[in-house]
């Protein structure tokens, strides 16, 4: 199990600190959000944190692009250090295009989908992903509830991808959580995004731990 802290729900003052305590984690990734205020209901951050940020870390960039026309910023997003880039099925007019322009920048790609829209419309497009990314919540905010019927949507994209022999990995973003963790991976979710539960935690070294003991199970 891989395990991408959220740094939405970091503390903006001091996010030297957030790296620090990721640096020195068993977190695997730095799950990214970046927020237009037109695709989602919110703004967060963009390129000039994430330049910031790579600076303070080698770990992998999980960038999550929650906005419209990603196109126009893919080169800018691998200039400031993302890894992974993913687009949202529902901002790309031309997905196979965009997912062939991240993977031609040298980054690895990713697809989301909301938690409205079905797995099917990705069966096409899996063999050139990196990972899938099923939101557990409406994007734009951290701290929601999570969406239950996203453990159906994780077991029928886990067979689909097992049928056809790809390696393509399940992330689950929102409302994630030590109490649902356990059922995420047994659903066949690899990659878990952890914002409110990690950086909001009493002890976050010590919840990201309690994460990756969960995977071990």
């Amino acid at each position: 199990m891989l395990l991408a802290p959220s740094l939405l729900a970091a503390d903006f003052l001091h996010l030297q600190k957030a790296c620090d305590l990721l640096n020195n984690s068993a977190a695997d990734w730095f799950h990214l959000d970046v927020m237009d205020g037109r695709f989602v209901p919110n703004i967060s951050y963009g390129l000039p944190v994430i330049s910031q940020l790579r600076k303070a870390s080698q770990k992998i960039f999980d960038v999550h692009l929650m906005i419209e026309e990603p196109e126009k910023f893919a080169s800018a997003f691998r200039d400031a250090g993302a890894n992974n880039l993913t687009v949202h099925l529902e901002a790309c007019r031309h997905l196979h295009r965009n997912v062939q322009q991240i993977r031609d920048l040298g980054m690895t790609a990713g697809v989301a989908i909301n938690p409205h829209t079905p797995v099917e419309l990705l069966y096409d497009i899996l063999p050139d992903l990196h990972l899938v990314l099923i939101m557990s919540v409406n994007p734009g905010f951290g701290g929601q509830q999570f969406i239950p019927h996203t453990y159906e949507k994780i077991r029928v994209l886990k067979q689909r991808i097992n049928k056809k022999g790809l390696n393509t990995l399940i992330e689950v973003d929102g409302g994630v959580d030590l109490d649902n963790a356990r059922q995420l991976l047994d659903a066949g979710a690899d990659v878990l995004v952890a914002g409110t539960s990690v950086f909001r935690a009493k002890d976050p070294a010590a919840a990201i731990a309690a994460f990756k003991q969960t995977g071990q199970k």
